[in-house]
């Protein structure tokens, strides 16, 4: 891509002269690739009056680059703006009249923005698509279809570890309130890095992300005010010694914690990077805070303002906590820098985080206000502004999409630190525009997610 960018792109202008596909598709490699280019290119299929040009109606391949390109956007660039409306727009009133082949391929991209799924299930449903090319190249495609098996009987293995290590622990008996989600744990740890050089990172990764699904349960749906407290001094002390103090039900957890951390500590001083498990518990002890606040409002019955909740709630969301633990074993490029930059609170976690919340919100505000819970950030907004639910969508809405501008931003040259740590973290957001999208196939695990396992886990690609 740096000697495209060197063939293609002046003073970040695309001076080659093409047609709409090849210019869209050129600018949204380019953008993946942190190169900044100017979207000024879309100008010249603009009519007199500024409107994309009703010429392109006919032009369904050359809509749909551009639909897919435009979600590269950041802020400021009105074009791409118009350009999302432009397309988007006109996809869906044309799709039913599309071919069977093109119609699916629309309605997946309406569904979900190329740039935004994660990378292994777009390139298995992409092998399919290319299959039926006629003018595919036979080599290629059975390379990345042993690639993929080969690579799929890696993780298979990764989480045939996690999953006998979880059923040993035997959570689901001692620990009913629990949600039984190991599975769905090591697939949003496989969305973060899938390459085989992240193997030790995925197992260290997965076991938290389980302990962090406990501790969460624990004091999202179980424990009481007393012994939430008495928990969180424990983790803020982090000492073997606080079992003492504890709960019977809530030993095992505590001890997990504890035992976890070591065993990663032990297995980062081996490299010479025990500095990085200090961060890793730290950003833990901060989500257990931020757990014990909302635990607190609760018992209250506080209605918080939207400050004091996105504060709050963008940390229990576990988007930084998530990050960064994902960072403590990408090995040696993982120094203490990346750490400092990382519980700095960089734009791109802030914005992660703000993804996040509000996605869940809106997702799980139904589910979670039939119990008893804590305000979400619609009740929050209507309490607030005396706003309808619905306008209190809109503005996560908005807020969702501003957030993805900023991660856009942040992922483009200069950047502040190595690409892998902002790729893993772009990941992690697009894990929930995949899976939080229509609703939360997390908590209500089945169909897309059930799917989406099967087939980048359990199904080989047939050769």
């Amino acid at each position: 891509m740096q000697q495209i960018h060197k063939n293609y792109v002046e003073n970040e202008e695309i001076i080659i002269e093409a047609n709409l596909s090849s210019l869209a598709v050129l600018f949204r490699l380019l953008r993946q690739q942190g190169f900044h280019v100017s979207p000024d290119v879309f100008n010249k299929f603009k009519d007199e009056q500024g409107n994309f040009s009703k010429i392109l109606f006919s032009d369904v391949e050359g809509m749909l680059c551009l639909y897919e390109a435009s979600y590269m956007m950041v802020h400021g660039e009105d074009i791409l703006e118009e350009a999302l409306a432009f397309t988007s727009n006109h996809l869906k009133s044309i799709v039913n009249t599309l071919v069977p082949s093109i119609a699916a391929q629309v309605n997946h991209s309406l569904r979900q923005a190329l740039c935004k799924n994660l990378p292994r299930l777009e390139a298995r449903r992409y092998m399919s698509i290319y299959e039926q090319d006629p003018s595919h190249n036979k080599i290629l495609l059975t390379l990345a279809k042993l690639d993929f098996n080969k690579l799929q009987n890696l993780h298979q293995k990764e989480f045939g570890n996690i999953c006998k290590w979880w059923k040993e622990l035997d959570i689901s008996n001692k620990l009913p309130y629990v949600r039984d989600r190991i599975v769905e744990c090591c697939f949003w740890v496989l969305a973060a890095y899938f390459e085989p050089q992240y193997s030790q990172a995925r197992k260290i990764f997965m076991k938290v992300f389980a302990l962090g699904l406990i501790i969460d349960d624990t004091y999202d749906a179980y424990g009481t005010i007393d012994e939430l407290e008495l928990l969180t001094k424990a983790v803020e002390r982090w000492d073997i010694c606080c079992l003492d103090d504890l709960p019977e039900y809530m030993k095992l957890p505590y001890k997990l914690l504890i035992n976890v951390y070591a065993e990663i500590e032990k297995e980062m001083m081996k490299e010479g990077r025990a500095y990085c498990v200090n961060y890793g518990i730290e950003e833990f002890k901060r989500l257990v805070r931020g757990y014990m606040t909302e635990a607190r409002w609760l018992n209250n019955n506080y209605k918080p303002t939207i400050e004091e909740y996105l504060h709050t709630s963008t940390i229990t969301g576990g988007y930084s906590f998530l990050a960064i633990t994902s960072y403590i074993a990408m090995g040696n490029i993982a120094t203490e820098n990346i750490f400092k930059w990382a519980t700095n609170e960089p734009k791109i976690l802030k914005a992660g985080s703000v993804i996040y919340r509000l996605i869940d919100d809106i997702m799980s505000n139904k589910f979670e206000q039939n119990r008893k819970h804590v305000s979400s950030f619609l009740e929050c907004y209507m309490n607030q502004y005396g706003e309808s639910k619905e306008a209190a969508i809109h503005e996560c809405r908005k807020r969702i999409a501003n957030g993805w501008k900023d991660i856009n931003e942040e992922c483009l040259m200069p950047i502040n630190v190595p690409m892998p740590f902002l790729k893993c973290a772009f990941n992690l957001a697009c894990f929930l525009d995949v899976f939080y999208k229509d609703k939360d196939n997390f908590t209500h695990s089945g169909g897309l997610m059930k799917k989406s396992i099967q087939t980048m886990l359990i199904d080989p690609v047939s050769i």
